[in-house]
């Protein structure tokens, strides 16, 4: 087998065509479309939901935290919101880790 042949014949492949930078200019154009679409603005679009839920926090809303508990907010204050999860027992979390709100008698049927 001879190595510099081959060198040869392969040294003697032309540089590609003009429009091959174009060609890869539109693939890097659509991975961003692909992964705006995709990934970036349902990320922004969950976010501004919880954001929104986050803000209309009131006393009397019942909701579920990130963390599974299950209760009826009593107090809000600027980070935080009061939960009260039974008849003894209240606790205080952060406002963003509300997961979402329940409707209106939720708790009661869990009971």
């Amino acid at each position: 087998m001879n190595l510099i042949e081959t060198t040869a014949l392969a040294a003697g492949a032309g540089a590609p065509g003009a429009n091959a930078g174009i060609i890869n200019l539109v693939m890097l154009g659509g991975f961003v479309l692909i992964f705006y679409f995709l990934l970036i603005r349902p990320q922004n679009k969950r976010r501004k939901e919880h954001q929104n839920l986050v803000a209309g926090l009131s006393k009397g809303d019942e909701v579920v935290t990130a963390g599974g508990l299950v209760g009826q907010v009593t107090k809000v204050e600027d980070d935080f919101v009061k939960v009260q999860v039974n008849e003894q027992n209240e606790v205080r979390i952060q406002k963003s880790a509300v997961g979402a709100t329940l409707p209106k008698g939720t708790l009661k049927s869990l009971e």
